[in-house]
């Protein structure tokens, strides 16, 4: 056994309380102290040297052999609550109130709950509140307050983490709930690795960034009990748990009415808790359906019809086109007009409509730091200068920037890895938009035929089973083979049709879009080549647009009144 890593973490500090290296059982080191002489000896505690874990039969405690070094740590910088010397200990009233709520002084004092006065926003004061005190190891990360008037705020500026984390080390499964009095719930049923959301749940699932923060705590869990709210803010939460953490690990709770695992404990007891914890079942298979499992879907549908498309905040496109997500986007237009461009318009549009992230596979979108700054400045709506470098407006677009966008760098880009680089970023990051800019350079390697029809049909069919798997939004680039010239001229506007196996492209893909740019009008038009449901867009439809140079965006029916000078990347 290594001394330097015990259960895929760093140790800090080996054998932290100095017990008999090796042995399998011996004292305790929490409560063999103060036992009676006769007992100060007695072997009450088993020891786990792999997994890093004690257990007390006395005491009935677990507690970790090791200390641990922060894993997958944020590059971030966090403001650190300074951890006191001593924490104040509970008064008398509200250990009073936590009885009330089913949860002993035993309970408060392992889980390093805390009183003390605290400045709240709400109030506008001062007010004496219960501290909820994060831990990631010996580090205190964060701090939930909550006053009597259930008012609560987190430690301004620090690292949102779960509640609890350190208990799901050396465990291959744990439990996930929606807030702290859920986890001390459990653990007065006896269920120790139990975590919570430091801020509850929200219908908006976009931005879990405790998630990403503690993700390497969950990478090792065969098991990952979701019992979270019955509400629909909790529903949508472990909607999102279920999509980024794998269907195959996640189980489910049924609480039976009550609203969570505190409620559930004052209504049946720690054994009944304990019960309906292990009782938790799997999520449905996966490929097999039946009206139960869509029940709710269903009756949405019949009491409000089909749900309407996401938009990307282009008036005029989006009043001929939305989407949804699981679902994958054809792209084409001739060379150089504009398709990556505006694919980049609509993933930015996504983050600012519902605050979705997007990973590029983009081979031909190079060097990567240009793509990055085209990003900058649509977000930016603006051109920064030299000037604006270090101001809080770069300072805050440079992290949306960073914190919202991902570009997979590759030596050599196959659809294998890309796909593969995805799904870890679903998991990591909770991306929702993939960008695979252009198709041809992102080659199958493992096509087993040389026919382009039945290539691409088995290329298009590993794209729609990763955009339903991880209920993603797919964009494709596809560049026309064939362009042809009119009589006037100019090239004509191509179609799915033009694009090599393109029979198979407008067959497979949920939607089509054209990008043409008019270079004698400067305008860049949008057209509609195909749209799977109706309520989706209009087939055929057309929206046009002036390119605005300083911020590289796309503006609806709007010429530019101002000359700009000359952007020489453009």
């Amino acid at each position: 056994m290594s001394k330097e890593e015990i259960n895929g973490f760093l140790v800090d500090k080996f054998n932290q309380h100095g017990l008999k290296e090796g042995a399998s059982q011996g004292i305790c080191p929490l409560c063999s102290s103060d036992r009676k002489p006769k007992n100060a000896k007695a072997q009450c505690a088993s020891y786990d040297w792999e997994r890093g874990l004690g257990t007390c039969h006395n005491c009935d405690t677990t507690f970790q052999l090791h200390t641990y070094q922060r894993k997958g740590a944020s590059e971030r910088v966090y403001t650190r609550p300074v951890t006191p010397e001593q924490f104040n200990e509970i008064s008398t009233n509200v250990e009073t109130w936590f009885g009330t709520r089913g949860i002993s002084k035993q309970t408060l004092s392992d889980l390093q709950v805390t009183e003390g006065s605290e400045w709240m926003p709400q109030t506008s004061k001062n007010e004496n509140t219960i501290q909820f005190n994060y831990f990631m190891g010996d580090q205190l990360i964060n701090v939930k307050y909550r006053d009597g008037r259930k008012n609560f705020k987190l430690y301004k500026g620090a690292e949102k983490v779960f509640y609890n984390i350190n208990s799901v080390v050396g465990y291959d499964w744990c439990v996930v709930v929606e807030g702290e009095m859920d986890v001390l719930a459990l653990h007065e049923a006896g269920i120790k690795n139990a975590i919570s959301v430091p801020n509850g749940a929200t219908l908006n699932t976009n931005n879990l960034d405790y998630l990403d923060n503690c993700i390497d705590y969950l990478d090792d869990k065969t098991k990952i009990i979701l019992a979270v709210d019955a509400d629909a803010a909790g529903q949508a939460l472990r909607t999102e748990f279920i999509r980024r953490l794998g269907a195959e690990v996640c189980y489910l709770v049924d609480f039976n009415g009550q609203k969570d695992a505190n409620e559930y404990l004052i209504e049946n007891g720690a054994e009944a808790l304990r019960n309906a914890i292990h009782k938790a079942t799997q999520v449905p298979l996966e490929g097999v359906t039946t009206l139960y499992d869509i029940h709710d879907e269903v009756k949405e549908f019949v009491t409000n019809g089909f749900k309407p498309g996401f938009q990307v905040g282009l008036k005029n496109f989006d009043s001929i086109f939305s989407t949804y997500t699981g679902q994958f986007i054809t792209v084409t237009g001739i060379p150089s007009s504009g398709k990556s461009d505006f694919v980049d318009q609509m993933v930015v549009g996504y983050n600012n409509q519902y605050g979705w992230k997007t990973a590029f596979a983009s081979p031909e979108n190079q060097p990567t730091y240009l793509h990055a700054h085209k990003l900058m400045r649509k977000t930016w709506q603006d051109m920064p200068t030299q000037g604006d470098i270090g101001s809080d407006k770069w300072l805050e677009v440079t992290q949306k920037v960073n914190e919202n966008y991902f570009f997979i760098d590759m030596e050599r880009y196959t659809l294998e890895s890309v796909l593969k680089k995805g799904a870890e970023l679903v998991k990591r990051k909770g991306i929702k938009c993939l960008v695979i800019d252009p198709y041809n350079k992102v080659r199958d390697t493992n096509a087993v035929s040389d026919d382009v029809n039945r290539y691409t049909m088995d290329y298009l069919a590993k794209i729609e089973t990763f955009a339903k798997k991880y209920d993603v939004l797919v964009f494709i680039v596809a560049h026309p083979t064939k362009m042809y010239k009119g009589n006037d001229g100019k090239i004509e506007e191509p179609t799915m049709y033009n694009i090599k196996g393109g029979g198979e492209w407008y067959d497979a893909s949920y939607h089509g879009l054209l990008v043409h740019r008019d270079y004698e009008a400067k305008t860049t038009k949008v057209k509609v080549l195909k749209v799977k449901f109706q309520n989706l867009g209009e087939n055929g439809a057309e929206s046009h647009f002036t390119w605005e140079p300083r911020s590289g965006s796309f503006i609806p029916n709007e010429p530019i009144t101002q000359e700009v000078d000359g952007l020489p990347w453009e």
